[in-house]
């Protein structure tokens, strides 16, 4: 929801986001129609995936280069338009007086009034070029809201209808990565078109009494042999003190295991478990993965865990519905998904 509190909480509640610093910025069309842009996948090559603006895209990305003449201590460095959604790098250069938060609300009032008069002309992608239909747009809003009044003119459809997404990066050395991040959206849209089956949410996935939602490669489980992955704790304390060779042992044996055929079961939690999927990743060897929470709606697996879906490697199962403020997993939920681990692990042996 536009007004939902939730997108607020990255920092403690009251503070203002006025310092020196960069934010990743995502505007989105919540109906996911495609008025932006259209993916084109020549060749039906993921990798070679692009987004051809339309219209409306063209004038969100304008109107995005135009933040810095409002908000000068603002530089727009990096920006990635999709067919329903825009993703944006703002680096705030100095501070500011009224907080970023004020910043992104003014662009997206003014992309507001672009969806407004957009929705109401209907324009075709035949229309002339997106100057000239800017200036037509900015037009109609002043017309429809001089001549219609507040009340009907705010009733017309805006588009844009949920304030943008701020995420604040703390340190630099983040913007690599959600550089990659953002410019790697066209080809995975393209993998989930080209790939439908492994990026759909399926659900009533019924295991040793349990009923999951997925999302991957269902016949995984159908592979025969299974191992869970849980690291106990006495293993690691064992390597604090300096006997590790319990704990080294336990990890490559988990490897090799995978390497003769055997489809691994976890929630992957502790350091030394994650390492071990890591291997699984880099040598594409399939697994099975719990998930501390559902699955929203366009749900899709991050970097390299949405390569292993596509190549049909992984399967992500969860137990429970998507939540939105869940932001930290429980001891509870540890131990309750590394025994869906072994339940499963148990079960599809059979």
């Amino acid at each position: 929801m536009a007004n939902d509190p939730d997108k607020w909480h990255w920092q403690e509640r009251g503070t203002a986001w006025k310092g020196v610093g960069l934010y990743h910025i995502t505007l989105t069309i919540p109906s996911r129609q495609p008025l932006l842009g259209t993916l084109v996948i020549p060749e039906n090559d993921p990798k070679s995936a692009k987004v051809e603006a339309r219209p409306l895209g063209r004038i969100l990305v304008n109107t995005l280069w135009e933040v810095p003449k409002y908000h000068p201590e603002i530089q727009v460095i990096h920006y990635c338009l999709m067919p329903d959604h825009l993703h944006a790098v703002w680096y705030v250069r100095q501070e500011m007086s009224r907080g970023i938060k004020s910043a992104v609300q003014g662009f997206w009032q003014g992309v507001k009034k672009f969806g407004r008069a957009y929705s109401f002309l209907a324009p075709t992608d035949s229309r002339e070029n997106y100057q000239k239909l800017q200036k037509q747009l900015t037009e109609t809003a002043a017309f429809l809201r001089g001549h219609l009044g507040d009340r009907p003119y705010y009733q017309l459809d805006p588009v844009f209808t949920e304030m943008p997404f701020i995420r604040p990066m703390g340190q630099r050395r983040q913007l690599p990565a959600t550089i990659r991040y953002i410019d790697m959206n066209p080809q995975r849209l393209a993998t989930k078109h080209l790939k439908p089956g492994f990026f759909r949410v399926q659900t009533g996935i019924e295991i040793a009494g349990r009923t999951y939602s997925g999302v991957g490669n269902v016949s995984l489980l159908q592979a025969g042999h299974f191992a869970p992955v849980h690291v106990r704790r006495t293993m690691v304390e064992a390597a604090e003190r300096g006997d590790n060779q319990q704990l080294r042992d336990y990890m490559n044996g988990c490897v090799v295991t995978a390497r003769n055929g055997t489809v691994m079961v976890s929630p992957f939690i502790s350091p030394q478990e994650r390492q071990v999927m890591e291997v699984l990743l880099k040598e594409k060897l399939p697994f099975i993965y719990l998930a501390d929470n559902g699955f929203r709606e366009y749900y899709k697996p991050q970097d390299n865990l949405f390569d292993a879906c596509a190549a049909g490697e992984l399967l992500i199962l969860s137990p429970w519905e998507y939540d939105a403020s869940k932001r930290h997993i429980s001891r509870n939920d540890c131990v309750m998904l590394n025994n869906m681990a072994a339940e499963i692990a148990n079960e599809c042996k059979k």
